[in-house]
């Protein structure tokens, strides 16, 4: 996926409500998922453990830590997303966070993203995107919610 570039601000402004991008498919496979559950200390076992979550989880294997699926909107956001004419492009935060489906290990995940709103703010401007992690071949999304950033000019 090649980025979406804004030439300034202004750009940014006239594609407000517009898909922006989306980005590649990736894998989350269950290294990337022990990585997160050791760095996060989240070891919970429909996370972890493979054998225990093939047993006993209701979705019939591990699932990927809601908070990984959203963590990976940093990612997708680069994929997607280049402005000019920016000092410092800062997360800010999110608002409406929400997991509809879980994301069984192994599945491939991909980023989409709207721009929601362009608002001005003290030597810069506060971006709202409406973002969406899908699943290969799902019907729900794995995740959904509005990504706040602030561009510092």
């Amino acid at each position: 996926m090649k980025a979406t570039r804004f030439t300034g601000i202004e750009d940014a402004r006239a594609r407000t409500g517009q898909e922006i991008g989306v980005s590649d498919w990736i894998p989350i496979e269950q290294e990337r998922v022990d990585a997160f559950g050791q760095i996060t200390g989240d070891q919970q076992w429909i996370h972890v453990d493979v054998e225990r979550a093939k047993r006993e989880s209701p979705f019939g294997g591990p699932i990927v830590h809601g908070y990984l699926t959203l963590s990976l909107l940093a990612k997708f956001a680069l994929e997607c997303i280049d402005v000019e004419g920016v000092k410092l492009a800062v997360n800010y935060g999110l608002n409406r966070v929400r997991f509809p489906s879980p994301v069984k290990v192994g599945s491939r995940v991909r980023g989409r993203f709207v721009l929601g709103a362009v608002d001005d703010i003290p030597g810069g401007v506060q971006v709202v995107w409406q973002t969406v992690v899908e699943i290969e071949g799902g019907d729900r999304p794995a995740c959904v919610a509005e990504m706040v950033t602030r561009w510092y000019v």
